[in-house]
């Protein structure tokens, strides 16, 4: 999927996303609002991992939807 898709779908994804890291809060959807790097950015904060890891993550998510 790529990003222009996830922005505007990202209503429909935020419990999907929300599922697949239970950590983040609604607050941290919201803040998201469907931008990759900003998803990005809060698994960093939320779960303590690298970037590079927190991005293969959100990656494989969004092929997998």
């Amino acid at each position: 999927m790529n990003e222009d898709t996830f922005k505007g779908k990202w209503k429909q994804l935020k419990g999907k996303v929300k599922a697949e890291w239970g950590k983040l809060t609604d607050d941290d959807l919201t803040r998201v609002e469907g931008n990759t790097e900003s998803l990005v950015g809060v698994l960093q904060e939320r779960y303590g991992m690298a970037r590079d890891e927190a991005k293969k993550q959100v990656d494989a998510f969004k092929h997998r939807i």
